[in-house]
């Protein structure tokens, strides 16, 4: 009969402990991926039908729109920003820390933003109040990603690592759907009708209070649950991480972070096709789909990603990340395109079939944002990965933003309507290219 030792129970108690710690960690990813997007897609469904609360009454449609759609664009203009300065944290100081700070930051912008007056009350220091919170919004949300997602992915098995970036990047779409039932039953309750109604005064600072105060649960998620990364603090080797900036911008890991740059702006780019362009440019306008029509088919066409993207980050995992991108980089410029080609060219087709098609489309173009988390934090060293993480993944954000001035450039030589088509194909092979210039990774230790 076999005597159990001290020594086996503390390895049992060891071993236990470690799994508590790595659900926590994924857990807490997951749930920032979540609380993240649905902070990102509030201007953009919450505040659509009412931004006019915020500007003057005579101001001519052009110059409505352009102001209107800087309250996205500095969002997005913030998280390069946002994840130098919290790369450096997450790098120095460590993931957790990092976490807390930037969920806790967002947690409080995202409240002041539910508080901010009308134009009515201050005048134009309304708007500006908005964009400058936006702003500030969008650089804590770019160093949410540098603390919560390096951790994940560091606690993760080597094996695991590609389950577990579908699950966090699952948390995308199933923000998107989250937030659009929410508009909906905000719009049912409180009926947009002017800058006088009950929605434009406050109904539409709800959401935001609801955004503000699931950030504060994730910070307080990560004060009480998360440990902070065994691998960051080299318990392993017990020798502390080098952390020095230099070696970002020097030697290996500079080639490695501008390859990760290269792809993702391919990626990014046919993603601003898919999502951003898709719903009005193309539902909308050229397929005329009521609004009603246009939110059901992009509800369950994320409905659908939530799923793909795990099934594509476990196919990652068994066939090679790399692999994989330039797969899925190929696949948009041929087989995205094509369904694009076909949607722009639907008018007259059934509501089933064209929501088929974005469904298709959206599986195509988007199933390698659940694989680019796990490959790009196994592309850079544990003393500069948050850091490499951060700046790969939100920087490349900045070209691809400017797709509507490339789509004006394109019908030069084309007809405007099939611009985007070819924006698809330029992504795609884009991130084919970039994908391909960099190794595999699925078997490298953290």
């Amino acid at each position: 009969m076999k005597t159990v030792s001290v020594d086996d129970i503390k390895d049992v108690a060891r071993e236990g402990t470690s799994d508590e710690k790595r659900r926590s960690a994924i857990k807490g990813a997951v749930f920032s991926e979540f609380i993240d997007m649905f902070d990102i897609y509030l201007p953009v469904i919450i505040l659509a039908p009412m931004q006019a609360y915020f500007l003057p009454k005579n101001l001519s449609g052009g110059h409505q729109a352009i102001l209107e759609s800087l309250v996205f664009i500095t969002t997005l203009l913030g998280r390069p920003l946002g994840a130098i300065i919290f790369g450096r944290i997450a790098d120095r100081v460590g993931r957790r820390a990092a976490s807390i700070t930037s969920v806790s930051g967002f947690a409080v912008v995202t409240l002041m933003i539910a508080l901010i007056p009308g134009y009515e009350t201050i005048g134009i220091a309304s708007y500006w109040l908005l964009v400058i919170l936006r702003f500030v919004d969008g650089i804590f949300l770019g160093g949410g990603y540098t603390g919560a997602l390096p951790l994940a992915i560091e606690y993760s098995k080597k094996e695991q690592r590609g389950l577990v970036g579908g699950l966090i990047l699952a948390g995308f779409p199933a923000a998107y759907v989250v937030i659009n039932l929410l508009a909906m039953i905000m719009f049912a309750l409180f009926p947009m009708d002017g800058p006088q109604s009950d929605y434009a005064r406050w109904g539409w600072r709800i959401p935001f209070v609801l955004g503000a105060l699931m950030a504060a649960l994730l910070a307080l998620y990560y004060v009480r649950k998360v440990s902070e990364s065994q691998v960051w603090k080299g318990k392993s080797s017990g020798k502390p991480q080098n952390t020095s900036a230099s070696r970002l911008v020097n030697g290996q890991a500079r080639r490695n972070l501008l390859q990760v740059l290269l792809m993702m702006t391919g990626f990014w780019l046919t993603q601003n096709i898919v999502g951003l362009f898709l719903p009005t440019g193309i539902l909308l306008k050229t397929l005329h789909l009521t609004p009603l029509q246009m939110t059901g088919t992009l509800m369950l066409a994320y409905t659908v990603l939530c799923f793909s993207y795990v099934g594509a980050g476990m196919l990652g995992q068994r066939i090679g990340r790399r692999r994989m991108l330039s797969l899925i980089g190929a696949l948009t410029t041929t087989v995205g395109a094509g369904l694009l080609y076909f949607l722009i060219n639907a008018s007259g087709m059934g509501l089933p079939i064209i929501v088929l098609v974005v469904c298709a489309l959206a599986i195509t173009a988007s199933s390698a944002w659940a694989v680019i988390v796990t490959y790009i934090n196994e592309r850079f060293a544990t003393g500069v990965r948050a850091t490499g993480f951060g700046v790969g993944y939100s920087l490349s954000v900045i070209i691809p933003s400017f797709y509507a001035f490339y789509m004006n450039w394109l019908s030069a030589i084309m007809p405007m309507k099939y611009a985007p088509v070819a924006l698809l194909c330029i992504g795609g092979a884009i991130a084919c290219i970039g994908a391909l210039m960099g190794p595999e990774t699925k078997d490298v230790d953290l």
